[in-house]
């Protein structure tokens, strides 16, 4: 959530920057600022007449002692009288905070300079290719066509099961995601991240403190009778570990990491975009997050880039960073950067890590502080990264690395595998 004084110092060039992720709503800037205005005021009455409350209390006593029992008796009544005016005063308080509240809840985080303009993904700018794009031999398969051959993934008996983009991973496949998972993980630990498994569903809090809600209500399972939301990543539940918490400077960063099933409706989605591991409504990431001082989070933010693409790089992957435009970042992101793997049967490249910079956005909904050395509370910067997302990593695994005689297993990879050649 937005903070009302960054607003009132440049509510101009708050609109620009709102313009850039093309929110029409730019009107809620003054909004936002009026009501503030409005709450102020109401505060000051408020403390007014309550210091006044305070000071003929105080009198009340010392007249009571002085035996002057009249004017003790008019000065409670003058209380009586303040003490009705702030009734309609709480009333008022109440309401205006509610509408500021909902201004500020409407608008996305504001994009930072290094933003590209642009509307869509195809305004992103990309930051760097690395690794040569792979010749497949002769009759070579895309991942849904070998995952069947071999029978590791079985789409449709998960639609059986459950229903279309829920997929069934047998016996090596398997294996195979499960040694993602865990290869991703201790590479994350050895970095300094220290690991949770956090819960799978989340309370209403929870969701709005990361920016889940309420922009992406379309896009979760919901359970009505609990009020609870099935998890779109492992950063909701994690993120919320240090809400209504203040840390100590010394303390920071602090880095976690957790591995999760994902839960995504994915409505509207549809074509050669779904096809196979491309598009699930169920998936297992490994994210990455870290806290900071606001001064640090560039800094940050550009040292999780280096380890996602170290931990691409380490699966021979060939892929490309991209630096995302106004137009197509999340909600509550300030500076995003995608990972995209090149797919050679599909021969196109499926993003499989977005690593974002949220700066105080989350930190102001979640009230995550921290003390500064001289012991004022700030708003920690917060981040987070996908290390990795699997489906689209395995899809690639199989697609790039198919021989004719199995799949070949990345260096990296093999101690978890226990081979070098999966047929």
């Amino acid at each position: 959530m937005l903070q009302v004084a960054v607003l009132r110092q440049n509510p101009e060039w708050a609109k620009e920057r709102l313009q850039l992720k093309h929110f029409a709503a730019v009107h809620l800037v003054d909004e936002a600022i009026q009501l503030d205005d409005e709450r102020k005021k109401l505060q000051a009455a408020f403390d007014h007449i309550q210091s006044q409350i305070n000071a003929s209390s105080k009198t009340i006593g010392q007249l009571m002692a002085q035996g002057k029992k009249e004017e003790a008796e008019a000065a409670k009544q003058q209380v009586a009288t303040w003490k009705t005016e702030l009734e309609p005063l709480k009333t008022s308080m109440a309401d205006v905070e509610q509408q500021l509240t909902s201004a500020l809840l409407q608008m996305p985080n504001l994009p930072g300079p290094l933003v590209p303009v642009g509307r869509s993904a195809a305004d992103n700018e990309v930051v760097r290719q690395v690794g040569d794009i792979p010749t497949l031999f002769d009759g070579a398969l895309p991942h849904w066509d070998i995952a069947k051959k071999y029978n590791w993934i079985d789409f449709e008996l998960g639609n059986k099961i459950t229903g279309s983009g829920f997929p069934v991973y047998i016996g090596k496949g398997a294996k195979l995601q499960r040694a993602l998972i865990q290869y991703f993980l201790d590479a994350n630990t050895e970095a300094g991240y220290i690991e949770y498994l956090p819960p799978f569903m989340v309370n209403e809090a929870s969701a709005y403190g990361t920016g889940q809600l309420p922009d992406k209500e379309g896009q979760m399972y919901y359970m009505p009778e609990d009020n609870f939301y099935m998890i779109p990543t492992a950063e909701v539940p994690v993120t919320n570990v240090y809400r209504d918490e203040i840390l100590k400077e010394g303390d920071l960063p602090i880095k976690l990491t957790a591995y999760s099933p994902c839960f995504r409706r994915e409505a509207g989605s549809y074509g050669k975009d779904v096809r196979g591991l491309n598009r699930l409504h169920q998936f297992e990431k490994v994210e990455i997050i870290q806290f900071v001082q606001p001064d640090k989070s560039y800094e940050t933010l550009d040292a999780m880039v280096h380890h996602v693409e170290q931990l691409v790089q380490s699966l021979d992957l060939p892929y490309r960073i991209l630096r995302l435009c106004g137009g197509d970042m999340s909600f509550a992101s300030a500076l995003t950067y995608d990972f995209e793997v090149y797919s050679a049967a599909q021969q196109r490249w499926l993003e499989v890590s977005s690593v974002s910079n949220f700066e105080s956005f989350q930190a102001n909904r979640l009230k995550a502080r921290y003390k500064d050395a001289s012991g004022k509370t700030q708003l920690l910067h917060t981040l987070n990264g996908s290390s990795l997302a699997l489906p689209r990593i395995l899809a690639a695994l199989l697609e790039n690395h198919q021989t004719e005689h199995g799949i070949r297993i990345p260096t990296a990879l093999q101690p978890y595998v226990k081979a070098s050649l999966l047929a």
